[in-house]
């Protein structure tokens, strides 16, 4: 079983990937970039959270 993403993780991921979804990648690395370009995340913790639930997102409509 992975790790549990808390509801604000999922909101705040999904508002941002229908905005700039275009820009983001299945890579963890190179997303964490584009989230300081497009969102104000004041928390590393948080930040690195939203940019790994983000290639995950990435992932899953890239395979459909």
């Amino acid at each position: 079983m992975g790790r549990v993403k808390t509801q604000l993780i999922k909101r705040t991921t999904f508002e941002i990937y229908k905005k700039y979804g275009s820009s983001f990648t299945a890579n963890f690395n190179d997303n964490k970039p584009l989230l300081a370009k497009y969102a104000q995340i004041y928390s590393k913790k948080l930040r690195n959270s939203i940019a790994g639930y983000m290639a995950r997102l990435v992932k899953r409509k890239q395979e459909i």
